[in-house]
């Protein structure tokens, strides 16, 4: 059977055992033509089982009859294979930690539109006084404006220097239509990043508005313009959580045993892992500012927490910093050194899982704030004894240790910094995160812990930090003064780990899992069970 609106339709009984939608697509996508409320940015996974699923529980309630233009701004290929030939359906399946999957049609996205054939459409939408919010997946490197070296992209240079017309990169273009917006209508409207990244909001509004400056002085746009995306246009933090692996064959081998066609996962010419279906994990999270200049869905009504950025802050910080995010980081550096291909794997192996079990207990939880509507402790468990360790959750550390170098300031600098600052504790007192930080050297070495090569994730910093490891061998000398360039860098860390009293530890941690083949699991025997 095709995933199509004539099958789901016409032919519901070959759909046993998916949850169908309770609605005609096509008359919520009419409204949606209509009287736009919803504009997505991000066409990916995260999106089309999240959010898009949000949309849809709301139209089902009866407290919404509008869908979601979703656009995209990257990667055409998503939009071109994955929702135009399905009628803009996606298949969302479930996979229990018990083992069931739940199937479900997810036919809220009303349109697809792509920024590279489909600019003027997408303005258009997004000029309509309708409109309430818009909101983005475009993962944290979206929101860039400079390179590695802290240098304008040439694009986004060129941009700034032009004016409104004829924007090359993604958040000029967004720029530009906030501005065509107040010339068109002057409506305000809430831009809504979903990414998971620290202070997503911020970011969103920091990288809009210095393109905004940039017009401005250069004469582009008037200060009237320049008021109205400070005043009008609201740039809402959030936190988002569900863990949303890339399709997998054995989801696709039930799929097609159900009948359906044309499904197979595929690699986009822009590395995207996609397919018509999302696998994902139940547990799921959204936690959202309620600033909305212009109204906003009923979101609360489909689980979504709506709240006060502090709050958001307090909830993001629980998370990234300490009861999931630093220990998915742990997981993914020594699980590639040992040779794992499954989180769950993982979560069997009694060092790995002692480790980030002590490390967030003893380590990090003295340090969380509660937010109040998500319970730290509650949260935690959760990860540690349901999430991670759900064998039908086809993650890999491999997937999670992409761009670490980006990750570790704000997954583990955040609680060395709250050691330093406290009056009762000292840095140096941490043992299990040191851990981790030599970890990464060592994942960086490229070598297992059997002494075969294997592939690092792609990261930005790859080949730089791989340069001071030059020269460096499983059971030859470490010359601890090449790792200063990297132990002393305030922008991976967050802090000069020289300065706080942990270089020293993270060397000699180092210069033992370095020690030869099998040192790595002898150095977590050593320091994870004392």
């Amino acid at each position: 059977m095709k995933l199509s609106l004539s099958s789901i339709q016409n032919n519901k009984e070959a759909w046993k055992g998916y949850h169908l939608p309770a609605y005609d697509p096509a008359v919520i996508a009419a409204n949606t033509k209509a009287k736009p409320q919803w504009m997505h940015f991000g066409s990916g996974n995260i999106f089309r089982i999240f959010p898009a699923a949000l949309c849809q529980r709301l139209i089902e309630k009866g407290v919404m009859d509008t869908g979601i233009v979703c656009c995209e701004g990257y990667d055409d290929e998503i939009v071109t294979r994955c929702f135009r030939p399905y009628d803009n359906l996606t298949v969302g399946v479930t996979l229990n930690a018990d083992g069931s999957i739940e199937k479900e049609v997810i036919g809220s996205m009303a349109e697809s539109l792509t920024m590279l054939n489909d600019s003027a459409a997408i303005a258009e939408v997004f000029c309509e006084p309708s409109l309430q919010m818009v909101s983005f997946t475009i993962t944290e490197k979206g929101y860039s404006l400079r390179n590695a070296a802290h240098e304008l992209m040439p694009a986004v240079q060129a941009d700034m220097e032009n004016g409104p017309e004829n924007c090359r990169s993604f958040m000029a273009q967004l720029t530009a239509m906030c501005i065509r917006r107040f010339r068109t209508c002057g409506t305000p409207l809430a831009l809504v990043s979903m990414d998971n990244c620290s202070h997503n909001g911020e970011k969103l509004q920091k990288a809009v508005m210095e393109i905004a400056s940039a017009w401005r002085d250069n004469g582009h746009i008037s200060e009237e313009e320049y008021a109205y995306l400070e005043n009008k246009v609201a740039f809402p933090w959030s936190m988002i959580d569900k863990i949303t692996p890339r399709p997998n064959p054995s989801v696709e081998k039930q799929l097609l045993a159900d009948g359906l066609e044309d499904i197979s996962p595929f690699e986009t010419a822009k590395h995207t892992f996609t397919a018509a279906f999302v696998n994902a994990e139940k547990p799921q999270y959204l936690v959202i500012e309620d600033s909305f200049p212009n109204g906003r869905p009923p979101l609360e009504q489909a689980g979504v927490i709506i709240t006060t950025r502090d709050v958001v802050n307090k909830v993001e910080k629980m998370k990234v910093c300490t009861c999931l995010n630093p220990l998915h980081t742990c997981l993914a550096v020594y699980g590639c050194i040992l040779g794992y291909e499954s989180i769950a794997a993982e979560m069997k192996d009694e060092e790995l899982s002692r480790f980030i079990t002590r490390m967030s207990h003893e380590e990090g939880m003295p340090f969380v704030v509660n937010p109040g509507v998500i319970d730290p402790e509650q949260f935690l468990n959760e990860v540690l004894t349901v999430r991670f360790p759900n064998p039908f959750m086809p993650d890999t550390p491999q997937r999670i240790a992409t761009d670490t170098s980006q990750k570790l300031s704000i997954r583990f600098g955040e609680t060395i910094k709250a050691y330093i600052a406290s009056p009762d504790h000292e840095a140096s007192e941490l043992r299990l995160i040191p851990l981790v930080l030599a970890g990464w050297l060592r994942y960086l070495i490229g070598v297992d812990d059997a002494g075969k090569p294997f592939a690092c994730s792609p990261d930005p910093l790859l080949e730089a930090m791989q340069a001071h490891l030059a020269g460096m061998t499983l059971g030859g000398e470490i010359d601890a003064e090449k790792l200063r360039p990297i132990l002393s860098d305030a922008s991976v860390f967050a802090v000069d780990l020289y300065e706080c009293g942990l270089a020293g530890k993270v060397i000699d941690y180092f210069k033992e899992l370095m020690a030869g083949p099998g040192a790595v699991r002898a150095t977590l025997k050593k320091y994870v069970n004392a």
